[in-house]
């Protein structure tokens, strides 16, 4: 049966309804955070921005509530980076990513950690961490390292927080305007409740529901743009085993995109507002082939950190702050409507992040 052909500028209208970003949604804030499949969160203030741009009246204290009350928590998951995910998701998901958190600190430690057994070493780390005592990342790798001194405190710590112990970064990290280097305690500690086992079923069931909810926050997608989310080497058995609950298409690259078939797709003509995304916004870094969202020659901007401005649904400026002031970078020259729109929302972003003290913006050229 041949495959739908589904051109950009839909695949972008479907990416921005799906990512919240097409009209703002009323959800309450953990459940978008859900829906989102988490938010990539290394910087720790860019979820707040994030939100803004995808919540009706989202308000810093909401999503601060969320991680002092550990509904929501910040931990390595998605390749190895810290997200910011529901409780939920961090206890259903962390066991399926083990594996791939390990190989990614030894591609950037082998050498280092030679010759050291990560079993044991994680025995180790769990036994130091179970006073319940928060620890930084040094102060843990401190802990062992009088049994494995070779390595140096960056790789001990790195495989230990990031790889073998499933822990959390506790607040104040990650509170609105809130300063202090990452802590940490284990995930099922801060939790009381215990990670989800891996499943011995060969048509990974875990798998089977990060396919369906990458799909409902991200597709249509390629395989290889959920491999490129999520890290995990493509869940070829998940897609198997779920792959006559889906539907196909081709992009105009030819590549074929699986999706969920009552997923919402809007028109392609449908009107995309002004959207201000944070850096590392997943929007953007949660695919493969990053085209529907961003044109080849700025993709480089998505793994920068830069922050960027979409309108009509394409990055087409960046912006930083500064004295309260947003400032913005076009990428290309904008219409009058569409410097007239950037310029308003970059007013009440300004009236946002400076809790109401300003609503300055500078266009430049």
């Amino acid at each position: 049966m041949p495959h739908t052909k589904i051109e950009t500028r839909a695949l972008n209208r479907a990416t921005l309804a799906r990512q919240l970003l097409l009209e703002r949604a009323t959800l309450p804030t953990q459940d978008a955070i859900k829906h989102l499949c988490g938010m990539q969160a290394q910087e720790p203030q860019e979820p707040f921005t994030g939100l803004w741009s995808r919540l009706h009246a989202f308000t810093p204290a909401e999503l601060s509530d969320l991680l002092t009350g550990r509904s929501v928590v910040r931990t390595h998951l998605m390749r190895r980076t810290v997200h910011l995910v529901t409780a939920d998701d961090a206890l259903a998901w962390r066991a399926r990513h083990g594996a791939m958190l390990r190989q990614r600190v030894l591609g950037v430690y082998r050498g280092e950690l030679d010759g050291v057994d990560l079993t044991e070493l994680a025995t180790a780390g769990r036994a130091v961490l179970s006073d319940g005592e928060a620890r930084s990342m040094t102060e843990l790798a401190r802990a062992v390292a009088e049994r494995w001194p070779e390595p140096g405190n960056r790789a001990l710590g790195e495989m230990l927080v990031a790889a073998l112990v499933p822990v959390v970064q506790l607040p104040p990290r990650g509170l609105w305007r809130a300063k202090g280097g990452a802590r940490y305690v284990p995930l099922a500690t801060w939790l009381g409740r215990e990670i989800d086992p891996l499943s011995p079923d060969e048509s990974d069931p875990a798998g089977q529901a990060l396919v369906r909810r990458y799909l409902a926050a991200f597709g249509p997608a390629a395989s290889a743009d959920l491999r490129a989310w999520c890290g995990l080497a493509g869940l070829p058995a998940a897609i198997s085993a779920i792959r006559d609950e889906l539907i196909t298409f081709r992009d105009e690259r030819g590549r074929e995109l699986l999706d969920l078939p009552d997923a919402p797709r809007p028109d392609p003509g449908t009107p995309a507002p002004v959207r201000f995304l944070p850096a590392f916004d997943n929007a953007i870094l949660g695919y493969h082939d990053r085209g529907r969202i961003i044109d080849d020659a700025h993709r480089g901007l998505s793994v920068a950190g830069a922050r960027v401005v979409l309108v009509d649904g394409r990055v087409a400026a960046t912006w930083t702050v500064d004295d309260d002031t947003v400032h913005v970078t076009p990428l290309h020259r904008f219409s009058r409507a569409d410097r007239d729109a950037v310029a308003d929302q970059g007013q009440e972003l300004a009236a946002f992040l400076s809790d109401g003290d300003s609503e300055r913006v500078h266009i430049g050229t």
